[in-house]
């Protein structure tokens, strides 16, 4: 079968990984430029997110595409900062204080006009410091009023412009607001705007012990809301930024049919922080994965698949898996 994949890659994938531990990163820090000229090696990709504030500006935003497109690459993504700064401690769009909160829903709007002036038309921002941390910390209700009415405003702001939202159960606070499919499906659905959609992240979904597969059906069914869709893996204690597939292939490969069975037609993107490993030669890999598991899919055939499905039988299911992971072995 025919099928177009557009890769992309955040653009730290290729960057020095840090982490709590080791503050420093685990390998010399890379420039702009550094990073561009490793992205290009990766075969088959096309697109690199932009962190709004780390990489481009409003200031700087024509040198950084044009860096970037002279790497024979295009921006894909554009993700505002709303969570690495001091600033963003006690919340960003749910903050107590109306100025922080302003800054937070300026900053989206930032990164929506940078996405128009580079013509990527989209934005993915993560309210990853919005939520709590202790029982009587929060006012849950007035939390997600501010977040709901603070997006209905970035979304009048450049109506052309889709802003899909990232959603994580936890981390950097123990609990995060926008934790659960369930949750940005409803937040969706309050902000009824046609284009306020979500970004699936993997591994924040496995993390929160959601079947990835069950979570691109769902954002079908409710609306049609996968704009966009970062690919990593873990092993679902914690957001470790993997290789995908490297730990929950069956599962990948299952969301993998879905995505084409929805009819996704969006960025295929590498979300994964190599720590220790070479940053390019995991987002080949990465990639590679994502190929070769959509080759197997076609080997079933589709057809086949539905058939399972529909009959709704576990062990013909594995019988079928089995067959095509393990056929010529």
């Amino acid at each position: 079968m025919q099928r177009k994949i557009r890769f992309s890659a955040v653009a730290v994938v290729f960057g020095s990984c840090a982490d709590r531990y080791v503050l420093e990163g685990y390998s010399p820090k890379k420039s702009f430029e550094e990073m561009m000229e490793s992205a290009k090696k990766v075969a088959d990709l096309e697109g690199i997110e932009l962190v709004g504030g780390w990489h481009l500006t409003s200031r700087n935003a024509r040198e950084v595409v044009k860096k970037v497109e002279d790497f024979g690459l295009r921006v894909s993504v554009i993700i505002p900062e709303l969570w690495s700064s001091a600033k963003w401690g006690l919340g960003s769009f749910a903050a107590r204080d109306k100025k922080i909160r302003q800054d937070a829903i300026d900053e989206v709007k930032r990164a929506m006009d940078l996405a128009r002036e580079t013509g990527c038309n989209i934005v993915a921002p993560w309210f990853g410091q919005d939520g709590y941390d202790y029982s009587f910390q929060a006012n849950y209700i007035k939390a997600w009023d501010l977040i709901t009415e603070g997006l209905v405003e970035c979304a009048d702001h450049l109506p052309d412009v889709k802003i899909a939202v990232e959603y994580k159960i936890k981390e950097p606070r123990t609990h995060c607001f926008i934790g659960t499919v369930g949750k940005v499906i409803l937040l969706t659905k309050e902000v009824g705007r046609d284009n306020v959609g979500v970004t699936l992240d993997v591994g924040h979904a496995l993390e929160g012990y959601e079947n990835m597969a069950e979570s691109v059906a769902l954002l079908k069914r409710f609306g049609n809301k996968l704009f966009h869709l970062h690919l990593n893996d873990n092993y679902r204690l914690w957001d470790d930024d993997m290789i995908p597939a490297s730990v929950h292939t069956i599962e990948m490969l299952e969301l993998l049919y879905w995505l084409d069975k929805t009819g996704y037609d969006g960025w295929y993107s590498l979300d994964i922080f190599p720590y220790r490993e070479d940053g390019q030669k995991a987002a080949t890999e990465g990639i590679e994965w994502i190929k070769a598991l959509f080759k197997i899919i076609d080997k079933i055939g589709k057809e086949k698949i539905e058939q399972v499905i529909e009959q709704g039988d576990a062990t013909s299911a594995s019988a079928l898996l089995r067959k095509a992971l393990t056929e010529n072995l």
